[in-house]
């Protein structure tokens, strides 16, 4: 593509733009720590609540306050939001909203439940899950399975718009939540086993206009990368940065999708997010025509984007020419004035589902820590950090684990993390006042054996047999750590039977809180790991925990539903161990522990 090419396409793009705004309203009520005003908890997805009613000392004291019932039997992740009076409730498809009074005993002020062609549950690759809606101008922004971006009034649930962003018919699906920054909301795209071209989309708060598109993977004029300006590892990322990486025109069927999680820092007007996996799983149908292994950027990796226009101010791709599904679409968390080797950054940390913990200046893109955040974690040795090397940035394969050095229809074992990650998409949380991460991690390995797959819209594109089960010497799937991001280490590790599934949250408090897949609602000691309270809830958890204030009394809470890529066999009824993209097998004995239902289950104090 040429520079004039690019330039059209960029006037083309800020034509469209609506008059820039701070959206203060979104900003105050996520700093009022009595609301929960974001899936997150904020911009920078900290996950971390000023409230300390509930600290280390009482915690163990806790009660169950209130329960709802959704009525849905599958995953149910993410975790309501709460604003005042008012607290919204999403469930998995058919994606229903109840907005609660909570002045009231509670009692539905509305709810809504869209009409959805229920084909669409087919296409969607790892249970029927949906994280959460968002808040923004007075309106609830539901992201619907079948892409349908719906604004709800917040008062009367009755629609206000509502856009289409994607079609099921090519395997195109809405799993994420949206984030609301500045005046427009911004939604991603599910769908990577299914070829589709991933892209994040910007709308207009007002009345849903389409404001920018950005795909990962493509021509310059499709991605919004500027090949001067936008940057990787410190460097302009050149012409045709993303085709000429791919054979061919297989980028148009190349996956990159967007159905994580999406930080925003108001201060430099970037939005931060990840890309998932390049389709298809067989790295050898990826290879370039030397037959040897080529990056497929911009999959897998992180990219910064101007809120305004969608254009990239950098790339940083965490693991070129997949070969393990190491889908990058994790939470990037944003942390301010972290000193590191004498020099002081705001940083991004990122805790990959490639098994290494990145502190990245959020400035520039250049990674300044990357550590593995499970020592189990075999498929690389390291990540290069000399800016000299001719390998700088990239990890450090083992041919051992490599699927493509091993070829086609060989079945490499004991590859560590499997295809779900060191983390998936499950939230870590930060603690300003210990300086440390808090994170639910995968402790689990796979067999991988890649075949020959054809493409065909709306059908699986996964190319690959997978079977997870416990590392080697192991007898637990999962763990949860607290971590240190200036010196990559772990500073304290808690076994879980199951992979922790859930999303952290730490207070003020002292306090941290997870769910474990077998149900436990649990809370442990900042400072060294130690349980101060469980609880078992109806089903197995796969949300988010969360918190909230209402009449001057503190609330924490979180879904109970199993679900989701671990607990897909249970929620789907599967039993074929490599079914479920590999984890029937490695969770079969989940079955022995919870059983479906989905429910929010909320705490306090007596």
């Amino acid at each position: 593509m040429q520079q004039r090419t690019f330039a059209i396409a960029l006037a083309g793009a800020m034509a469209f733009s609506l008059p820039a705004f701070a959206n203060d309203e979104v900003k105050k009520l996520s700093e009022d720590p009595n609301n929960w005003a974001q899936q997150n908890g904020d911009y920078a997805h900290t996950r971390f609540s000023k409230l300390d009613q509930i600290n280390v000392s009482n915690v163990k004291d806790l009660k169950v306050a209130w329960t709802f019932s959704t009525g849905v039997l599958r995953g149910h992740e993410g975790s309501p939001i709460v604003i005042g009076d008012t607290i919204y409730i999403h469930t998995p498809f058919p994606n229903t909203v109840y907005a609660l009074n909570l002045a009231d005993e509670n009692k539905i002020i509305w709810s809504y439940e869209p009409k959805q062609d229920p084909s669409v549950i087919g296409v969607m690759c790892c249970d029927t899950v949906n994280r959460g809606v968002a808040y923004g101008d007075g309106k609830i922004f539901l992201y619907q399975a079948d892409t349908t971006l719906v604004a709800l009034d917040s008062k009367t649930g009755k629609e206000v718009w509502k856009v289409t962003n994607g079609d099921p018919k090519r395997g195109e699906t809405g799993t994420s939540a949206p984030v609301v920054a500045k005046d427009k909301v911004i939604v991603g795209i599910s769908g990577g086993e299914y070829g589709v071209q991933g892209h994040l989309t910007a709308y207009s708060l007002k009345d849903g206009s389409r404001v920018w598109k950005a795909y990962s993977v493509g021509p310059d004029d499709q991605i919004l990368f500027d090949p001067e300006k936008t940057t990787s590892l410190g460097k302009p990322v050149g012409k045709d940065s993303s085709v000429k990486t791919w054979t061919s025109d297989q980028w148009k069927i190349g996956g990159g999708t967007t159905w994580g999680w999406y930080s925003f820092d108001p201060k430099r007007n970037l939005i931060y997010y990840g890309t998932g996996n390049p389709s298809t799983w067989n790295p050898a149908q990826r290879a370039g025509p030397d037959g040897k292994p080529i990056d497929q950027k911009w999959s897998l990796a992180i990219i910064a984007r101007d809120v305004d226009t969608g254009v990239a101010k950098w790339a940083y791709q965490l693991t070129p020419f997949d070969e393990w599904d190491y889908d990058a679409v994790n939470e990037s968390i944003l942390v301010d004035d972290v000193e590191i080797k004498g020099k002081t950054h705001d940083v991004l940390v990122r805790l990959d589902r490639n098994g290494f913990g990145y502190t990245i200046d959020r400035e520039t893109g250049i990674p300044l820590v990357a550590e593995k955040f499970d020592p189990a974690v075999n498929w690389a040795t390291e990540v290069d950090l000399d800016p000299k090397s001719a390998t700088y940035g990239r990890p450090k394969v083992d041919p051992k684990y490599s699927t493509f050095l091993n070829g086609p229809d060989v079945n490499t074992r004991g590859i560590v993390p499997a295809a779900l990650g060191t983390k998936d998409q499950q939230p870590a949380a930060y603690s300003p006042l210990t300086k440390l991460f808090y994170v639910p991690t995968n402790h689990v390995a796979m067999d991988y054996e890649p075949f020959k797959v054809t493409y065909a819209p709306g059908q699986p594109y996964v190319g690959s047999t997978v079977s997870m089960f416990p590392p080697e010497g192991s007898d637990h799937l999962g763990n949860f750590i607290a971590w240190d991001h200036v010196n990559g280490k772990i500073v304290w590790s808690k076994k879980e039977q199951f992979s922790v599934w859930s999303g952290a949250l730490v207070t003020a408090g002292g306090v941290v809180f997870y769910g474990t897949l077998e149900g436990y609602f649990k809370a442990l000691d900042l400072k060294d790991g130690s349980e101060l309270f469980r609880f078992k809830t109806p089903s197995g958890i796969i949300g988010n925990a969360f918190t909230y204030t209402h009449k001057d009394k503190q609330y924490v809470g979180v879904y109970s539903g199993v679900g989701g890529w671990a607990g897909i066999g249970l929620a789907a009824g599967l039993d074929n161990p490599t079914e479920g993209l590999g984890a029937v097998g490695g969770y079969a004995s989940l079955k022995q522990y919870t059983t479906l239902g989905g429910s929010l289950t909320v705490f306090s104090l007596p």
